[in-house]
């Protein structure tokens, strides 16, 4: 369990980065989702960590980590991964995003494809525009007041109470409530409410999210690239998995049944078979200058407003 194991500390840039770091083999960089920490994984961690080095950080802004003011979009906990990887001595990973962690792996992967092995991505942002308007009303402006008064003791027990309740009703609609109800209680502290904010306004407006990897998908042709998702996914919805054959065809798709936006976490035991399994079959990617730039050259294989379009309205089978 990820409580056992110890939480470490190093200062990078002058702010305190928290993170676990666990197994031996392969290194794994497990990021989490928005208003979450690396106790997301812990059911997979100890079983991750037989096979493969797992390092899973508190993004900036969460969990036990600094919260500044500071970069807060997705280039920007990029670069603080490779800076994180860079202290720890490690020089490539499989990098395995969930949620907003999975929009940070696609960063990682586009702008350090040299550190990248393969992409895990799991109800990861940046495949469409849709997201949850609970998410899209962390952005507005009234969020941090309206938060304030929602997360005193007296509401936040009672909202936390309702929520958990209503996660045991066996309910599609009610399915991820328990950890909605975490992310809540987490914003009792004003430094995480203000710096959810920065994210929620980096990463999506009144429309819904405003970072895609939909016009870079075609650079996954040099990398191994594997997407799960619930199929009763209500924060991120699970069609834009059906966008995935159709601007990276090469990469697996996974769709889990009797599971949400933390297919991890409903089904912890078929989530690591099917990473291990995606490993053992592929290679790990190797950077090549000259082929990264005949990618580049030669761009996607349809127009990007098209590609645009598919995630917007491919519905999966």
């Amino acid at each position: 369990m990820v409580d056992s194991l110890e939480v470490q500390h190093v200062t990078i840039h002058g702010h305190r980065r928290a993170y676990v770091k666990t197994g031996q083999g392969p290194a794994l960089l497990l990021l989490h989702g928005l208003g979450c920490d690396h106790t997301t994984w812990a059911p997979v961690i100890a079983k991750l960590a037989k096979k493969y080095t797992v390092i899973a950080p508190d993004l900036l802004g969460h969990g036990r980590s600094a919260k500044p003011r500071a970069d807060y979009s997705v280039g920007g906990y990029a670069n603080g991964m490779r800076d994180l990887l860079t202290v720890l001595n490690i020089d490539k990973v499989t990098v395995v995003g969930h949620s907003l962690g999975g929009g940070v792996a696609m960063q990682f992967a586009y702008q350090f494809p040299e550190r990248t092995e393969r992409m895990v991505l799991v109800a990861p942002g940046g495949l469409g525009s849709e997201v949850t308007p609970m998410i899209r009303a962390v952005g507005l402006p009234g969020f941090k007041a309206a938060m304030a008064v929602l997360t005193l003791p007296g509401v936040r027990h009672l909202g936390i109470a309702g929520m958990r309740a209503l996660s045991r009703t066996g309910l599609t609609a009610t399915h991820d409530l328990d950890e909605v109800a975490e992310i809540y209680d987490s914003f009792k502290d004003a430094r995480t409410r203000a710096a959810i904010a920065h994210v929620v306004r980096a990463v999506v407006d009144a429309r819904g999210q405003i970072v895609t990897m939909v016009d870079r998908a075609y650079l996954t042709q040099a990398m191994p690239m594997l997407v799960v998702w619930g199929a009763e996914d209500m924060v991120i919805p699970v069609k834009h998995a059906g966008t995935v054959a159709e601007i990276a065809p090469g990469a697996q798709v996974e769709v889990l049944g009797n599971s949400g936006h933390f297919p991890h976490k409903d089904h912890p035991e078929r989530f690591v078979k099917i990473v291990n399994d995606f490993i053992r079959s592929t290679q790990p990617a190797s950077y090549h200058r000259g082929r990264w730039r005949t990618l580049l050259r030669n761009g996607p294989l349809s127009p990007v407003t098209e590609q645009l379009h598919l995630a917007r309205a491919v519905p999966i089978a």
